[in-house]
């Protein structure tokens, strides 16, 4: 894998602002005794609201207190207007393009334990076009950091990625779904990738052809889980998501962020889950608003407000409309 040099930190022009370029999909979602196996005919409470990938970071960094902006595409429809509505709302800058497509939509299942699965349609998102990502370079030159996830075209991502490299922007890279197939070139314009344990494995495995089991990331010492980091990013950070475990970050020693060491967990917050679709998302969004807001803070502080914002989500149902505001996780966290 070829491997870019590490972050220049050259130019930044407005500390505190977030771009996210991602997806927007209307979640219908199944609440069931249990998540259904295959020829399973359940009985559930249904509900409907917003989601998608892209959509739930930029609410969540929105929500987290950074101006954010969030580069997607609509379709024509009642999901467009949803997405527009809702991005007023939270005060999102929402740069669209209009595809001929239908807006994204996502099946969704969650058990009463607070486990889902997830079934995407992703219409309007698999057609976010490379030229108008590109027109929106100004936004991209602006920010203090550049959040993506793979649910649009990865193509689109790249583009962003490179517009912002050029720029001293720090990038930020979420490796979700786990089945999308992340190029090197895309890995090698990543300040940080923020993977959880199966999508750490898949791209172990993608990139490296190292197999590791998702079910042992949360419970490997601390040197080799390391060690594993060390070969997929070299130049970068990789921040691992281990759900109850909390997180596991593992810097270049080139690029340590204010931190103190190379390595290191944070623990999760204790909270009393409901629903955990989303919680990743809100990891990602938080974190992108907190290293934006707060550029000369340690890494590690950042990591800390993204679990606590992550874990309060899961008390609240939905994906983005569980994102806490920051006052919600500093009432409850101090």
């Amino acid at each position: 894998m070829s491997v870019a040099s590490p972050h220049p930190g050259s130019r930044v022009t407005n500390s505190g602002s977030v771009v996210v370029v991602g997806s927007f999909n209307v979640d219908h979602v199944w609440t069931v005794a249990a998540l259904p196996r295959p020829g399973e005919t359940l009985s559930g409470q249904y509900r409907t609201g917003p989601g998608g990938k892209g959509f739930n970071q930029a609410t969540a960094a929105a929500r987290a207190g950074a101006p954010t902006v969030f580069v997607c595409a609509l379709g024509e429809d009642l999901g467009g207007q949803l997405a527009r509505a809702l991005a007023a709302a939270d005060g999102l800058d929402l740069r669209e393009h209009a595809s001929h497509e239908p807006t994204g939509t996502a099946g969704i299942y969650v058990d009463h334990d607070g486990r889902n699965s997830i079934v995407i349609g992703p219409g309007a998102n698999a057609d976010l076009p490379v030229d108008f990502v590109e027109s929106q370079r100004g936004a991209i030159e602006g920010a203090h950091v550049l959040l993506a996830q793979l649910e649009s075209p990865l193509a689109s991502i790249e583009a962003a990625f490179e517009v912002a490299r050029a720029a001293g922007v720090r990038t930020m890279l979420n490796p979700a779904p786990a089945d999308a197939r992340v190029p090197a070139s895309l890995l090698a314009l990543s300040d940080v990738i923020t993977p959880n344990e199966t999508e750490f494995c898949a791209q172990l495995e993608r990139h490296l052809g190292e197999r590791l089991d998702a079910s042992t990331v949360a419970a490997l010492d601390d040197d080799a889980l390391h060690a594993w980091c060390r070969r997929l990013l070299p130049h970068g950070t990789v921040v691992v998501t281990l759900g109850a475990a909390g997180c596991f970050v593992s810097h270049a020693d080139v690029a340590l962020h204010r931190d103190a060491r190379t390595h290191y967990r944070v623990a999760a917050a204790k909270v009393q889950p409901q629903d955990t679709t989303g919680a990743g998302d809100a990891f990602n969004g938080a974190l992108a608003a907190s290293w934006a807001l707060r550029p000369e803070a340690a890494f590690a502080d950042h990591l800390h407000y993204a679990n606590r914002y992550a874990a309060l989500s899961t008390e609240r149902a939905g994906a983005a409309a569980s994102m806490p505001h920051d006052a919600d996780v500093r009432q409850r966290f101090g």
